[in-house]
């Protein structure tokens, strides 16, 4: 079994700390494909929590290191005209000449959330009908075939081009959280890719996924389970804990024990971060991608060094 680790870029994090230069962040991506990691992602919000245009970024990862698989943890496809998205994503794939990835989600229920949707001119209500309908369109303009539809975004013959490297546009990871997402997610999308909240819980629902997929005559070594991990690694555990803490709180401005309850962090020595890497793997994870606070080279070079202590 071949374990797939990804770097996430800390583009909202530059922006936080007003150092938004790209180039460093390319250099830090090269040097996580470096060190054998498989992908680099980003994340994605325009106003609720400002960070650069993970679509754009990834276009330049993508230029800038050959081979390395691009994604996005998670893109808010609602926010989108689909017609736009469809030729964005299609360009960005072939950039990457097929090794693109789009993890998306419908976006939390927040106040900061909603007025961000508001900005954009796109209603927050029925956003789940307008993420499936939005995911759905661009599959079908991806195929190359004219496409023709009334409703939100009316079509008649229309052909998009340029077509994706990859046949039938890059996979659909969702992060769906709850059991009627996890559903959905089984009977459409090509991936799973959860932020938490913890290796228990990600075994059930994975557990899940797996049998909805089944059942819906889903071909299952086609489909991937990911997970999204936040982790820290110093030699004082309680330190690591601590900054994670203080992560959480300045990075969405709310308390840190609110966002452990959905999000699998963990802060702590080499060993306790394996170790908890390793229960992901164990309820069934194949492709781990990794949010860095603290020193990121260092927690990198850890990683690549004992990613085959994954598996146990």
């Amino acid at each position: 079994m071949s374990i797939k680790l990804g770097y996430l870029l800390p583009t909202r994090e530059k922006v936080m700390q007003n150092t938004p230069a790209v180039r460093p962040m390319l250099e830090s991506a090269k040097r996580a494909a470096d060190l054998g990691f498989d992908s680099i992602w980003a994340g994605d919000s325009l106003l609720a929590r400002p960070r650069h245009d993970p679509i754009t970024l990834l276009a330049g990862v993508a230029g800038a290191i050959p081979q390395i698989t691009v994604g996005t943890a998670v893109l808010l496809p609602a926010l989108r005209n689909p017609v736009v998205l469809a030729q964005q994503l299609a360009t960005v794939d072939q950039i990457s000449e097929g090794r693109l990835i789009i993890g998306a989600g419908i976006a939390p229920d927040t106040p900061a959330v909603r007025q961000e949707f508001a900005a954009a001119g796109v209603p927050f209500e029925g956003r789940v009908g307008r993420y499936m309908d939005g995911i759905e369109l661009c599959r079908s303009l991806w195929k190359g075939d004219p496409v023709s539809q009334n409703g939100r975004w009316p079509l008649e013959a229309a052909t998009l081009a340029p077509l994706p490297h990859r046949e039938g546009g890059p996979p659909i990871w969702s992060a769906a959280s709850v059991s009627a997402g996890i559903t959905r997610t089984a009977r459409h999308h090509d991936g799973w890719f959860p932020i938490g909240p913890n290796a228990d819980t990600f075994a059930t629902q994975n557990a899940q996924f797996r049998a909805e997929a089944s059942a819906a005559g889903r071909n299952l070594e086609a489909l991937t389970t990911a997970i999204y991990l936040t982790v820290s690694i110093m030699d004082d555990s309680v330190d690591a804990e601590a900054a994670i803490d203080a992560y959480l709180e300045n990075y969405y401005n709310a308390p840190a024990a609110a966002m452990r309850t959905f999000q699998a962090c963990k802060g702590g020595t080499e060993d306790q971060v394996i170790s908890f890497i390793r229960s992901f793997v164990l309820g069934g994870a194949q492709h781990l991608v990794i949010r860095c606070v603290g020193d990121h080279d260092k927690i990198l070079q850890v990683l690549s060094q004992r990613r085959d202590e994954f598996l146990g």
